[in-house]
């Protein structure tokens, strides 16, 4: 397939670190209803499974499911087969899923349906789909973001990013959520597309480190969150502009990129309370294949 997602969207371990921070098993009783799958035997395929953070959660939930994890890009694939064990993982695309008819119970994605045109998307689940199966659709929704003040840009960073942007054409350029629908629009397609009993749910998973039930190791998982993202998209902006960028702005940010959160952390160790927050919203819609389809 191909490595665009991984090198100019997002890469493996911002991916990775955020999605398992999202199916983190803090969570578990949020989703569990609204995905509402029995416990069992079942063929749970993933469509866009990214580098397998929901894989990896759906493989804690439902043990005794078979679970396959399928992605176009690659590198995410590779990063997968490497940190999530006990998943089947594979290259292929969305529209032409590598599947007979009839071979799943169930199918999820996640952030997935708004980069793929509506009939393909839905229609390949309907075929994979054994009657009566389960299509997940997990859609992110707007939520909140109060950062540290320690975190926040300086103007050497904002005026750097504001460069990138006014320079980037990549979400134009790859079709990046094309397709993006409303919270009234995804289940009115689902049903064009020939789902019954659609319903949909929201889900909300609250990041704040310096919330007293969060743990030390899972409190430092969430601030690193930040970092592994900022030094990924840090590296996507260089590939993606090239010579377009000066060299030593890019290493001043990147240094700055270290130093705060190197403080934040020490801050933290220290007992010194931030309160910042990342509160993300997975909208899941939920639709059954038809028994006579």
């Amino acid at each position: 397939m191909d490595t665009v997602w991984s090198e100019v969207i997002q890469g493996c371990l911002t991916l990775y670190a955020s999605r398992k921070l999202r199916f983190h098993d803090r969570f578990r009783d949020r989703y569990l209803p609204l995905l509402d799958l029995p416990q069992g035997p079942l063929r749970i395929l993933e469509i866009g499974c990214g580098p397998g953070a929901l894989a990896e959660a759906l493989h804690r939930w439902y043990p005794g499911a078979e679970i396959t994890g399928l992605d176009r890009d690659r590198e995410f694939v590779r990063f997968a087969r490497e940190h999530v064990p006990g998943v089947e993982f594979l290259e292929g695309d969305a529209t032409a899923l590598p599947f007979q008819d009839g071979s799943f119970d169930a199918v999820i994605s996640n952030t997935v349906q708004e980069h793929v045109e509506p009939s393909a998307f839905f229609g390949e689940q309907l075929r994979v789909l054994k009657p009566g199966g389960v299509c997940l659709v997990l859609s992110s929704r707007r939520g909140l973001h109060a950062a540290a003040p320690c975190l926040e840009w300086n103007e050497e960073e904002r005026a750097f990013w504001e460069k990138v942007t006014a320079l980037d054409d990549s979400m134009e350029r790859f079709s990046v959520a094309r397709y993006a629908m409303s919270e009234r629009e995804l289940p009115a397609a689902m049903e064009k597309h020939g789902f019954r009993d659609v319903r949909t749910g929201y889900a909300a998973a609250d990041l704040t480190p310096d919330d007293p039930t969060v743990g030390p190791e899972l409190a430092r998982e969430m601030i690193l969150s930040g970092k592994y993202n900022d030094l990924e998209a840090l590296e996507s902006a260089a590939r993606s502009l090239g010579d377009r960028l000066d060299a030593a702005e890019l290493e001043a940010v990147k240094r700055r990129i270290g130093e705060k959160y190197d403080k934040r952390l020490m801050q933290y160790a220290a007992g010194e309370k931030q309160w910042e927050t990342v509160v993300s919203l997975t909208m899941i819609l939920r639709g059954v294949k038809p028994q006579d389809s």
